[in-house]
């Protein structure tokens, strides 16, 4: 029987608009949902609905809720809190500001869209999804996108906690980790140092510049790194969620196998393989020849 699913961040070219198609392509009726329409024409040229929604807007969450409600009968079988960006920096170098609203957009906004629209889920007739993107980097954060890790592992948190909670309504809380997947996702990334037309790069005053190059490669994820093309990320998805008892948590995309494995790797190892990816190795060169010919 097909289901009503919504999902949030389906501007084009992204996850979420491929998982709107693969719900689509799987005969469910689905709800894209972006801050700008006109980003969804793909979606809306396919026949899928679309719905003007800011998850960071109160007003606009309520008025979602509204809509959905009176197009599904006051109910919704699956909420998909995918919308969320990326904000690759040094720690050292993060704007706390920025910082704070990346917590805003990736974290408390699920859980916003989660309360607000539980009512819905409750009235869902066969027991409802409710599938929070926290991504594998909430699992194995690496540098120069702690941020976005620090983010993606907090909604991971609070994803268990609403897992449990949840379970007397009939709602199960699915926890998404998604490996690397090629998407536009980057392209609205930002960046401590801004962008120079779409790329990211360290502020002119940054501790990392010695190693300029390779750590603005890692951070525009400009590097040799497999990628799963999204359709076929999202058709794994859904099916995944389309399975009688599906997993509580999903894992998916290139990478995503290897994450789940590396995190029971020494810490020691790890380290190793992510100075080198990341240009950090080049960065603690410079800085301990400095220190050395300074004791000289």
């Amino acid at each position: 029987m097909p289901r009503t699913v919504l999902i949030t961040g389906c501007s084009d070219g992204g996850l979420g608009a491929a998982l709107a198609i693969a719900f689509h392509k799987n005969g469910d009726r689905v709800i894209a949902t972006a801050r700008n329409p006109a980003k969804m024409a793909s979606l809306k040229a396919m026949g899928i609905e679309t719905l003007q929604l800011d998850v960071l807007s109160d007003d606009s969450i309520k008025a979602a809720v509204q809509a959905t409600s009176q197009l599904t009968n006051s109910s919704l079988d699956i909420l998909v809190n995918n919308a969320g960006q990326g904000y690759s920096t040094p720690l050292l170098d993060a704007s706390m500001s920025e910082v704070s609203k990346l917590f805003e957009l990736n974290t408390l906004s699920a859980l916003r869209m989660s309360q607000l629209f539980f009512p819905l889920l409750c009235n869902a007739k066969d027991g409802a999804l409710l599938v929070n993107h926290t991504s594998c980097a909430s699992v194995m954060p690496v540098p120069l996108q702690g941020p976005y890790s620090a983010t993606k592992a907090a909604l991971a948190s609070l994803s268990e906690v609403l897992r449990q909670e949840l379970q007397p309504f009939n709602i199960k809380v699915i926890d998404l980790k998604t490996g690397t997947v090629r998407s536009n996702f980057f392209a609205n990334a930002s960046s401590s140092g801004g962008s120079s037309e779409g790329i990211l790069t360290l502020p002119e005053d940054s501790l990392y510049l010695p190693g300029k190059e390779p750590v603005e490669k890692f951070m525009r994820t400009d590097i040799n790194i497999t990628e799963m093309p999204a359709d076929e990320w999202a058709t794994k998805v859904v099916r995944d969620l389309s399975k009688r008892h599906p997993p509580i948590h999903v894992w998916r995309g290139a990478n995503a196998l290897q994450v789940w494995l590396c995190s029971f790797l020494p810490v020691g190892i790890l380290d190793a393989v992510l100075k080198k990816m990341t240009g950090l190795e080049v960065v603690e060169q410079y800085y301990r020849g400095s220190k050395a010919q300074k004791t000289k």
